[in-house]
């Protein structure tokens, strides 16, 4: 069953939010079961999450958010889309869907987000994870190359498989080839006229992006008071160095890493993701 839920966030912003599964049939009546919300990264959706969603089901009321500007959510011309939009955002997403205190499991930006919204609201948020998100700046130089990057992209493409290719093979930000990437893009395109586009304006992603590079977040990360799993591909974009310096900044912060894995870890090696969350929810006596 996939249930799709309607939020309004701030301003007015009408965001979609998701239910993949059932939650536990034990616990429904009398409101004890313990809820997670999934935020995804930039480019994103919450269908991303479908398969963490659904294992998360036997215990969790889990659910998965389109933040503004992606999947099914609303996608205003003039935004916002600051760090406080998105926050305000998933705040609203807490109360209206009564999961507090939650679990926050975000990926990369969505991550960001999360911890920003445990450092602001601690009442809300139970305990979080952390996927491959840096705490420090990433700067200017980054933010070009990402211009660069979307005027690569041969759009539109003729097919899902030209998308899946593309992305998983031939785009050349990639050093070896990762199918799993492609299918994580494939999952955001839809059909046109002309063929497959993004579901997203590329232009606001990089408003998006550009409120948050320039800056570090360490401060707001030493004000998260909740058990923090903070969790890195190998090959991800976060570095060991830095996650263990996450971790020992993070008043409650744990560890882990899951091997053969990128950025887009709970796509590259979703056992491993499974095996590397389910230890912590069970410590921090989510279930």
């Amino acid at each position: 069953m996939v249930r799709r839920i309607d939020v309004t966030g701030a301003a007015g912003v009408r965001l979609a939010a998701w239910e993949f599964a059932d939650p536990p049939k034990d616990s429904r009546e009398d409101g004890k079961t313990p809820g997670v919300l999934l935020l995804h990264g930039l480019m994103g959706r919450a269908s991303h999450w479908a398969s963490t969603a659904r294992w998360l089901s036997a215990r969790h009321r889990a659910v998965g958010l389109d933040q503004r500007g992606h999947g099914r959510s609303e996608k205003p011309a003039a935004g916002p889309y600051t760090r406080e939009a998105y926050v305000a955002d998933a705040e609203a997403a807490v109360e209206q869907l009564g999961l507090a205190p939650v679990t926050v499991i975000g990926h990369s930006m969505g991550a960001l987000t999360a911890w920003q919204l445990a450092a602001r609201r601690p009442e809300l948020v139970r305990a979080l994870v952390i996927c491959d998100m840096r705490a420090s700046a990433l700067g200017a130089q980054s933010q070009q190359e990402w211009k660069e990057w979307f005027r690569t992209w041969p759009l539109p493409f003729a097919t899902l498989a030209d998308v899946r290719k593309w992305f998983g093979e031939d785009d050349p930000w990639l050093e070896r080839p990762r199918p799993s990437r492609g299918d994580f893009y494939a999952e955001v395109m839809a059909e046109r006229a002309d063929g497959w586009r993004p579901v997203f304006s590329r232009r606001q992603m990089l408003a998006s992006r550009e409120t948050w590079v320039h800056d570090a977040h360490w401060e707001e990360l030493a004000l998260v008071q909740c058990p923090t799993l903070v969790v890195r591909g190998v090959d991800g974009e976060l570095g060991r160095a830095e996650a263990q310096e996450m971790v020992r900044v993070l008043p409650r912060g744990e560890y882990a890493e899951i091997p053969n894995a990128g950025h887009l870890l709970h796509y590259d090696q979703p056992a491993g993701w499974r095996a590397a969350l389910e230890p912590f929810l069970r410590s921090v006596h989510v279930e």
